[in-house]
């Protein structure tokens, strides 16, 4: 099966605006902007057949294509990542069978994630959407519940049904934690999102719903319109997954950087 990569990135994030260039320090101390070490993720996924950078803005485009990246521009109309991917696809001559989501705020993504995602789809031609998830780590699980109690909104968490198939996600922390000692078992949400091309055709003709709102998580809108969300459980490897969301996450980041001798 093909598959291709596509990373949305805009300007004008409400949490965080410029956030795809903001620099990250590496390991070795080497700065390198969100949007190229995102990129630098998506090019190391096995089974991808090309990975373009989604956005409206000229600044992240010249950016992009400064560090070898292909970059296909899409309008400003485009309220999330999934209605951006969605402009892409149509700019594609050749349709793939796969089109990947991969969110310019996750350079933490393995590409194992991802290969999952398409190894998943790639064996059961009736799974429309699929999207990875991970079991909390302590360190994970922490960073989530301080978020969420000095007023900040983190990562976002998923809640399924015994099959793997998605019942809700949130930017709460779900199930409740009462206790750090005794937590019960959360699965963080990795931002990437897997879909056949007719499923992202008819996400641009519905409508954003009160729950999809509520959240600002565009996969709501898939099971707000009845169509499957299918999580697929993944594994760190020792590896710690968190996305990019507010600013104090690049110190969280770079330790992680710096942990694992990523340059």
């Amino acid at each position: 099966m093909s598959a291709v990569i596509f990373i949305p990135a805009r300007y004008a994030s409400t949490r965080y605006p410029g956030k795809p260039l903001v620099e990250l320090t590496g390991a070795t101390g080497v700065k390198k902007t969100l949007i190229q070490r995102s990129w630098e993720a998506a090019v190391s996924v096995k089974g991808a057949d090309a990975v373009y950078v989604l956005t409206d803005d000229a600044r992240i485009a010249d950016a992009a294509q400064a560090f070898g990246a292909k970059v296909l521009m899409t309008s400003e109309a485009a309220r999330n990542g999934t209605e951006r991917c969605a402009e892409g696809l149509a700019q594609l001559e050749t349709k793939p069978d796969i089109v990947i989501n991969l969110q310019g705020d996750a350079p933490l993504t393995p590409g194992w994630f991802v290969e999952a995602l398409i190894d998943r789809m790639a064996a059961d031609p009736s799974v429309q959407m699929a999207t990875p998830v991970l079991k909390c780590d302590t360190e994970t699980l922490e960073n989530f519940v301080t978020d969420r109690r000095n007023g900040r909104v983190g990562g976002t968490t998923a809640v399924m049904r015994a099959d793997g198939r998605a019942l809700y996600f949130s930017k709460e922390v779900l199930p409740y934690v009462g206790s750090l000692e005794s937590p019960p078992e959360v699965w963080h949400h990795v931002g990437v999102y897997g879909y056949r091309p007719a499923a992202l055709d008819a996400y641009g003709t519905w409508p954003e719903g009160p729950l999809e709102r509520a959240e600002g998580l565009e996969q709501l809108r898939f099971l707000e319109n009845g169509t499957p969300v299918n999580c697929v459980a993944v594994e760190g490897r020792g590896r710690v997954f968190w996305e990019l969301n507010n600013p104090i996450d690049v110190a969280r980041i770079e330790a992680v950087l710096a942990r694992e001798g990523q340059p």
